[in-house]
């Protein structure tokens, strides 16, 4: 496996600013929901490092469930549009406050396709908290509440974003310089 440091372009957000900014949304979520029932669902697998750090910042009582839902393939660099769920809920949101937890929203294709799926479950209320916003490549709205860093349409991975599912453990968020790239064998 090649060394991260090989390709890595820059540093695009570093461990101590994601930290900071990570605490804050947790802090705001906390008094948002004060006296609520809050329910988190993270989208797998990206989003996990981003719940992990989140949900110790997030001061309230809250409880968690996982879903995976994908509209790219193993690989893939690109979404396909096509959105899939490969892992469903197994706790019932009907009345609940429901806070998804996403790593990153590009074109909007899996969000929106996620939020239909929920809506239809009756929340009291649902949400979006997103570590990374890419704007510029949006191609359907999705309404986001609360968001890290808005950032430009470049290949990142890092802090649970992956390139070929590698380096999701690294501390900070990365260009790929896709030169100096190479694929696993």
């Amino acid at each position: 496996m090649q060394d991260y440091r090989l390709f890595i372009d820059q540093v695009l957000i570093n461990e101590e600013a994601l930290q900071k900014r990570i605490a804050e949304i947790g802090a705001q979520i906390s008094k948002d929901y004060q006296g609520q029932d809050l329910h988190l669902v993270c989208i797998l697998r990206g989003g996990v490092v981003f719940l992990a750090d989140l949900m110790r910042h997030i001061s309230i009582p809250h409880t968690l469930d996982f879903m995976a839902v994908s509209s790219y393939g193993i690989g893939a660099r690109k979404s396909s549009g096509n959105v899939r769920i490969a892992l469903d809920l197994i706790t019932a949101i009907q009345d609940r406050n429901v806070l998804l937890v996403e790593d990153i929203i590009d074109s909007g294709y899996t969000m929106k396709a996620t939020l239909e799926l929920l809506e239809a479950r009756h929340p009291q209320s649902l949400r979006v908290c997103v570590l990374l916003d890419k704007a510029e490549r949006r191609e359907v709205p999705v309404p986001i509440h609360y968001c890290g860093f808005v950032i430009p349409d470049q290949y990142i991975f890092g802090y649970g974003l992956d390139v070929d599912e590698y380096y999701r453990n690294l501390p900070f968020i990365a260009t790929l310089a896709q030169n100096r790239y190479q694929p696993p064998q």
